[in-house]
């Protein structure tokens, strides 16, 4: 007879892996109609080989005040990746330029260096940093809902193209976050030791545009 209670580990083991990614789909392809926010499916039959390339990522984006641009390619802008659970992004750096500490509390990303070469680095929940200077060529991968970061270290301009296992990933700057939102001034002037001044230069910053 089997063990009631040994079984019963295994199974919560594939309920938690079953729910750990986006669902898997249930047709060949489900091409997000244009202007649809629902993300319904266009009629298959209508489908042409230009739903299932795009072309928006040919040159880098506008450089934000970090030396950094990033250019997401998901089923937002990309409709023949609805439903198929990945998407992808085109990060480019200027000399010195740097992709702030931030998370994807949805997927985990790997890192492909085209151009240059990149700190990069994670840090785990024990606080551990795990980061080197990855070379042309060379890939890292960034686990789910960890805070990672990147910083072009090279003399000239980087490029990573980066590959998520969800076709929402979602996004979470550290700094903006914090500074950004609407969280007590109080509770960060004592959070973070800083003067009510310093706080406001902080906030000015990352607040959005």
């Amino acid at each position: 007879m089997i063990n009631k209670v040994a079984v019963l580990p295994v199974l919560l083991l594939f309920i938690i892996a079953a729910l750990a990614s986006d669902p898997d789909p249930v047709m060949d392809f489900c091409i997000a109609k244009p202007a649809d926010n629902s993300f319904t499916c266009k009629n298959a039959s209508t489908a042409t080989v230009e739903d299932f390339t795009y072309s928006g990522i040919k040159v880098p984006g506008n450089f934000k005040q970090t030396g950094f641009s990033s250019m997401a390619v998901n089923s937002n802008v990309f409709p023949g990746l609805n439903t198929l659970g990945v998407s992808f992004v085109r990060a480019d750096f200027g000399v010195g330029g740097v992709n702030v500490p931030h998370f994807h509390p949805r997927a985990t990303e790997v890192a492909f260096v085209l151009e240059g070469r990149v700190y990069s680095g994670f840090v785990d929940t024990k606080n551990k940093v795990f980061a080197k200077v990855l070379e042309k060529g060379e890939v890292m991968v960034f686990p789910r809902g960890l805070v990672h970061f990147q910083m072009n270290v090279g003399d000239g301009p980087a490029t990573i193209l980066g590959s998520f296992d969800s076709q929402n990933p979602g996004l979470m700057r550290i700094p903006n976050a914090v500074f950004g939102s609407d969280i007590k001034e109080e509770l960060l002037e004592k959070a973070f030791g800083l003067s009510s001044k310093e706080l406001s230069k902080l906030k000015k910053r990352f607040s959005p545009s």
